[in-house]
């Protein structure tokens, strides 16, 4: 049996509970990101026992597939999380980023609070729940076969989405029954991307938990108009004396946006503005990528043969320093500022965009997919005025949305990953972490394809494989 607990009809939050054999194998443990109050009590409730939950098998670091761990553990799992050697690093920076985020966060808007007399707001976890979380974690290198549970037995293949991000195999033996092979894609990455390998197929599966995040959109050519576009948003923003203002997720993004960066400005491209990665997590995530060039693709390990390092430049300033971070407020003249998170709902960029927006001369540059509700959707649709910390603020800035930059499967990418399967094997697919009209389009161009059952499943809804 399947059960879908999140990222279905919506692409936060992602979690999918398999039972089989009398055990409870968990994929991922992701934070829902939405309405403040929705996302917090579903964040903070599970919708089964924590300590029923027999292990974890974990896709990739991103907080919306990893982000909860430290509250299931919390609530009373104490079995083995399986994830790649890559991801557990990841995972042992981002998640204390995470409690500490929370912490800073809930005491800031605890004193916004007072001021109004309304109660005070508790963080999610704290950093004191990281260390037991990180304790759990069992690495297991790519392609190689693994016990999760009796009679079950997986394999991590390459997603190429993030460092570390895996697509997951599962061998199921029930008894005297057929061997069953079950698949979940993680979040699927795009072919020929900088830095990392193209995705992996993971080998025919009977049923499969597919994304759909662009399951109905097409990207801009990898090698076409974005970096023209990039280097005239950049342009003109530093003409009119603007801040380039960059949500960016600190584990992937920060590091594709800082290697093309370095290498614009080793081919002399980039203009002479400063860039500041304000966000202590992507600076240590961009070390944990320096660790881990056994995940980098053909090109990339070729250029630093040349260049020792390809995540740093003259004009690149990494911040740890909090105070160095409120100083960006005040700084005069054109610059361009990284900082995490990338669906504008919580860090330091949040506190950027409330001190930027309302200049017509900065430029917020929108590099990733922005979730239903977060402020980073409300600044994409150019809404008028926006609300940040309780305040209410007029979108006054340039919206620049460089979709080039995901690092997610497009349409035609999504399908040509799917289409390797073998149409006679595979019996069903789910299709999650999407927006509806994404996961429907994509149902259609799946069905149109001849794949023999195509479901959207409401969130904790069930299936019987």
């Amino acid at each position: 049996m399947v059960q879908f607990l999140g990222a279905a009809r919506s692409v936060t939050g992602s979690m999918h509970l398999i039972q089989v054999n009398g055990k409870q194998i968990l994929l991922d443990c992701g934070l829902f990101q939405g309405r403040r109050a929705e996302t917090y009590e579903r964040n903070r409730k599970f919708p089964l026992d924590p300590s029923s939950i027999d292990t974890v098998v974990l896709s990739h670091a991103h907080i919306d597939h990893a982000g909860n761990l430290p509250n299931l553990v919390k609530q009373g799992f104490s079995g083995p999380i399986f994830c790649t050697p890559a991801t557990a690093d990841l995972c042992r920076i981002m998640l204390a980023d995470s409690a500490h985020i929370q912490e800073k966060d809930a005491e800031f808007v605890t004193k916004k609070h007072a001021k109004k007399k309304l109660p005070p707001v508790e963080p999610l976890y704290s950093v004191v729940d990281v260390q037991p979380t990180v304790d759990l974690l069992t690495e297991i290198p790519y392609r190689t076969s693994f016990d999760v549970a009796d009679g079950v037995n997986a394999t991590f293949f390459d997603a190429g989405h993030i460092l570390g991000s895996a697509a997951i195999h599962l061998t199921i033996n029930e008894g005297n029954e057929k061997e069953k092979h079950f698949g979940f894609t993680g979040d699927v990455g795009r072919p020929h991307m900088p830095i990392l390998r193209s995705p992996e197929f993971m080998g025919n599966v009977d049923a499969l938990i597919c994304e759909s995040t662009y399951g109905g959109r097409l990207h801009e050519g990898l090698n076409k108009m974005p970096e023209q576009m990039f280097l005239d948003v950049v342009k003109r923003t530093a003409e009119r004396g603007g801040k380039i203002i960059v949500p960016s997720f600190s584990v992937g993004r920060t590091q594709d946006i800082v290697y093309k960066l370095n290498n614009l400005r080793n081919g002399g491209k980039l203009s002479d503005i400063p860039v500041f990665v304000d966000s202590p997590l992507s600076t240590n995530a961009t070390e944990v990528f320096r660790k881990h060039p056994e995940c980098f693709d053909e090109k990339t390990l070729e250029i630093m043969k040349t260049d020792d390092d390809v995540f740093g430049f003259d004009r690149l300033h990494y911040i740890r320093d909090v105070e160095e971070s409120k100083k960006l407020n005040d700084r005069k003249g054109p610059c361009m500022i990284i900082a995490a998170s990338g669906m504008c709902e919580a860090g330091r960029i949040v506190h950027h965009l409330y001190n930027n927006v309302e200049n017509p001369d900065n430029t917020v540059m929108i590099v990733g997919y922005q979730a239903e509700h977060t402020l980073g959707r409300k600044i994409v649709e150019h809404n008028s005025e926006v609300t940040i910390f309780g305040d209410v603020k007029k979108l006054n800035c340039e919206v620049a949305v460089m979709n080039s930059f995901s690092a997610h499967a497009d349409k035609n990418e999504l399908l040509d990953y799917v289409e390797n399967f073998d149409k006679g094997v595979l019996n069903n697919i789910f299709l999650v972490h999407g927006d509806v009209d994404q996961s429907e389009k994509f149902a259609a161009t799946l069905t149109e394809k001849k794949f023999k059952r195509v479901d959207i499943p409401e969130r904790l809804e069930k299936f019987e494989m």
